[in-house]
């Protein structure tokens, strides 16, 4: 069975220290989310346990925020971020 994707964002820059994505969001995002960061050479698969604007907390990004995500793997500027639908 294959997993249908929607797309919640695309990365804009990537913080190879701390492993933080910076996401601009397109679609409702929160936490516990499973989502999939697919580009050129980025393909994985992860559940969304960090998210934050300006260094804050949030539980939930909607279209328009400029969030930072922690990420397991690394991205590139231009992968974009899928949301799982089961």
């Amino acid at each position: 069975m294959t997993k249908s994707l929607e797309k919640v964002g695309e990365v804009t820059h990537y913080f190879r220290k701390i492993s933080v994505a910076v996401v601009d969001v397109t679609a409702p995002i929160k936490l516990g989310d499973k989502i999939a960061v697919k580009g050129m050479t980025t393909n994985f698969e992860q559940t969304v346990k960090s998210m934050q604007i300006e260094m804050k907390d949030i539980d939930e990004a909607k279209p328009g925020d400029d969030i930072g995500m922690k990420v397991v793997d690394r991205v590139r500027k231009g992968d974009i971020v899928y949301k799982l639908l089961e």
